[in-house]
């Protein structure tokens, strides 16, 4: 097949949720022989990738910057219009006549929009193209944002947050009957987009990874330290972590918690400083081999309280025999049981309590992750994630 992916940022380098999960994707498509074709809009704020990646030479790749800041004027002029400016702030002409140009050289079987931000682009596709296309939704993104409301105390932030969710719900559900088909990552997702009036194709296809990149080395793992690694521009994230050094940043400094705290990934704000604490917690910021600082921790902490869809970062963390503290949320659509292969917890007393066993008893922490890794060989190798998705494009076409 001859396969055209569209995504709202760049996967390179492969260091964050979406970009693993397309970079997986398109690398386990041409094991299986098939060519691929990648547009990607990419932020010129942020930093360019400082080496090539190899996936590269194997596929047809043209990037196109677009500038997605928002000013203040702009925010607060977009409260007396109707428009959807989180999704519509990925427009762009340049990248629409680059997709245009592509249609019209060339011919696929598919075409796949990785999530909501790249929609916009559809009625061109359409225009141009008899090509099937797939609709992967990364989450419910409504959902996302009425989530972060309901975590909200200011009345103001509640208020708008609330907004911004039924703008978005209007836009997300609107588009729905207009795809070819559409794949998430979890059953409940499913079920909501089933519930939301979804008539085409519908179909679950869990996150995969390439298990040789997962290699772990306990004789190289720190016991006791624990750890946290996501972009802090994903405002989900932010949330989580900001909720638990609010609650726990006391228990590594002075209280009854012995171990060390790590915080690390990308667009960690720079007030995130006045967290450290010598020798106690650190604020890392984005590191270079992220799998390997994975790999010299024990224990990995999601404390998830919005968002939606599956998180890459806890497949990752399994892979590599993490003991995992998450919420419910934070494991959505993960074949996990709590106290075998993870540990769920969803208030604070709950993490207390499991962070108090995790740090003082490294038997339990190993078995926990050993049993991870287990789950993720049977159910989440990309091995056997993508001949899924070969059998959904077919069912399509």
């Amino acid at each position: 097949m001859r396969i055209l992916i569209l995504t709202h940022r760049t996967p390179f380098p492969q260091n964050g949720g979406y970009p693993i999960v397309v970079g997986n994707t398109i690398q386990g498509l041409l094991n299986l022989g098939h060519e691929v074709t990648l547009l990607s809009l990419t932020d010129r704020t942020v930093g360019r990738y400082r080496e090539r990646d190899g996936l590269l030479d194997q596929i047809t790749y043209i990037e196109h910057q677009i500038d997605t800041r928002v000013s203040m004027m702009q925010a607060v002029s977009h409260l007396f219009t109707s428009g959807t400016h989180q999704i519509d702030k990925y427009y762009n002409a340049g990248f629409e006549k680059i997709i245009q140009k592509t249609l019209v050289d060339s011919r696929f079987d598919i075409i796949q929009l990785e999530g909501i931000f790249v929609t916009p682009y559809l009625n061109l596709i359409r225009k141009n193209s008899n090509a099937k296309v797939i609709f992967r939704a990364h989450n419910i993104e409504h959902q996302v944002w009425q989530k972060l409301a309901q975590q909200k105390n200011d009345p103001f932030k509640k208020w708008y947050l609330n907004l911004l969710a039924r703008r978005i719900k209007k836009y997300e559900l609107g588009t729905l009957n207009l795809f070819d088909g559409i794949m998430v990552f979890t059953e409940q997702d499913k079920q909501s987009l089933l519930s939301f009036g979804t008539r085409i194709p519908i179909t679950v296809i869990p996150i995969g990874v390439d298990l040789s990149l997962y290699q772990p080395d306990l004789n190289k793992t720190d016991f006791s330290s624990l750890f946290f690694l996501g972009s802090l521009n994903w405002l989900p994230n932010r949330e989580g972590i900001e909720w638990f050094m609010d609650n726990f940043h006391k228990e590594f400094t002075v209280g009854t918690l012995k171990a060390k705290f790590y915080v690390a990934g990308h667009n960690i704000p720079e007030e995130f400083d006045d967290y450290e604490a010598l020798g106690k917690v650190f604020i890392h910021g984005e590191v270079d081999d992220a799998l390997e600082f994975v790999n010299s921790k024990a224990i990995m902490i999601v404390p998830l309280l919005s968002g939606g869809g599956m998180r890459v970062k806890i497949i990752e963390g399994m892979a590599m025999q993490k003991c995992i503290i998450s919420t419910s949320l934070g494991a959505e659509g993960i074949n996990v049981s709590h106290g075998e292969n993870i540990i769920i917890a969803n208030n604070l007393d709950e993490f207390h309590k499991a962070l108090k066993h995790c740090t003082t008893d490294e038997y339990y922490c190993r078995e926990i992750g050993l049993n991870a890794r287990k789950l993720i060989e049977k159910e989440h190798d990309i091995d056997y994630i993508i001949p899924q998705l070969i059998d959904f494009y077919e069912t399509v076409l």
